[in-house]
């Protein structure tokens, strides 16, 4: 549902009535992974995705009639055999959907409304949604904040509220969306209940080291990535808006003077296309000992051995080298800045999501991959 969280907060600030379809939960191949949503107003409108076209017709109906009797239910869609135009997912398959109305009035409506909110505006927060369980309870939601403080409730015990808000906070803090599953103690409401935890972060950061031609295609193919893009160049008369007016920032300093002082987090990129020793050395010395999720530095493969010899004159360790990929991306025989950007990008992705960087063609391995929304568990109990 947060995925779509811009155009569904102005669907609240205009006070349109509305339902959400929102994937719960996936199994074999199926092209949308948890949080993926489908929403539709009472004009018949709808915005996002739930399965790349597979199931979105029946999906729509289930809307349509959630803001009619205001009910949630969840309906899991499949593969047929038996007829392969059923509705159902022809790649194999198989979604839980969970589907809310969000009217005005419904007890649900304020909480989501605050998650959206807070979404729109690239704020953190997860919002948690009871899927199965007691009639009464399902689609009740909870909002969390990063500092663990919570808003709504489920309206059955205080410490289910609290254990909730504890657990999607983990969630939160790892940028994760899954479910979660508690025990009947655990619950406090006689049942055991699967609860929906999705998070909304701050998009990662890429870091651009080098105002060059292959920058500006760089930049252009990380902000459709969802990235917040920065360039840093220490030579003001590459470094400017003009040369790149869809960056999220530009900072004029030196590469590693700049990544001293900024933030980064585990999700954080850091090209490096410098091209340079002089900047390229005490930049890579700090980056490589820095929790980020990928290093990348661009150069000849003689220059990559080079620098790697740079590297370990300045104390560089053999097991901080084995963190950088240089040359930077995949072999795609790339040539042109945008090509090399490509490449750039999906060798990015591919680190990210576990990919192999083979060509499908003849492969046995999963299309689909995305560890980052497995889901955290069982509680059991809690005393």
């Amino acid at each position: 549902m947060l995925d779509i969280a811009e155009e569904l907060n102005r669907w609240v600030e205009q006070g349109r009535d509305f339902a959400v379809a929102t994937v719960v939960a996936v199994g074999g191949s199926a092209p949308r992974q948890p949080g993926a949503a489908l929403a539709v107003d009472a004009d018949g409108t709808a915005i996002g995705s739930v399965s790349g076209g597979c199931v979105e017709g029946a999906v729509y109906d289930l809307c349509q009639q959630a803001l009619e009797d205001g009910e949630t239910v969840l309906e899991r869609f499949g593969y047929s055999d038996e007829d392969a135009f059923a509705v159902g997912l022809t790649c194999g398959g198989i979604i839980d959907i969970l589907v809310t109305p969000v009217r005005a009035g419904d007890p649900a409506r304020p909480v989501v409304a605050s998650a959206l909110a807070a979404a729109a505006r690239g704020e953190a927060a997860a919002v948690a949604r009871i899927v199965s369980g007691p009639a009464g309870l399902r689609g009740r939601a909870l909002v969390v904040r990063p500092d663990g403080s919570y808003e709504g409730g489920f309206g059955a015990h205080p410490e289910l509220d609290r254990t909730v808000a504890g657990e999607a906070a983990a969630f939160l803090d790892a940028g994760r969306t899954g479910t979660l599953e508690i025990g009947e103690r655990g619950s406090r409401c006689g049942a055991p209940l699967t609860v929906l935890v999705e998070s909304s972060v701050p998009p990662p950061r890429m870091i651009v080291f080098g105002a060059i031609d292959f920058a500006s295609a760089l930049v252009r193919i990380g902000k459709f990535l969802n990235y917040h893009v920065t360039v840093c160049d220490a030579r003001p008369v590459f470094a400017t808006r003009n040369r790149f007016p869809e960056a999220d920032e530009i900072v004029v300093e030196w590469p590693h003077t700049y990544l001293e002082r900024t933030s980064v987090d585990a999700r954080t990129v850091l090209c490096v296309l410098t091209h340079d020793a002089k900047f390229d050395i005490p930049l890579l010395k700090l980056a490589l000992r820095l929790p980020v999720a990928y290093v990348g530095a661009m150069g000849s493969r003689r220059t990559h051995l080079d620098r790697n010899e740079r590297l370990r004159e300045v104390g560089v360790t053999e097991l901080e080298l084995a963190r950088l990929r240089s040359p930077i991306g995949l072999d795609l025989g790339a040539r042109t800045p945008e090509e090399t950007a490509l490449s750039i990008a999906s060798e990015i992705v591919a680190n990210r999501r576990g990919g192999s960087g083979v060509s499908l063609t003849g492969a046995h391995t999963p299309i689909h991959r995305d560890t980052a929304s497995a889901p955290a568990g069982r509680i059991g109990s809690v005393a």
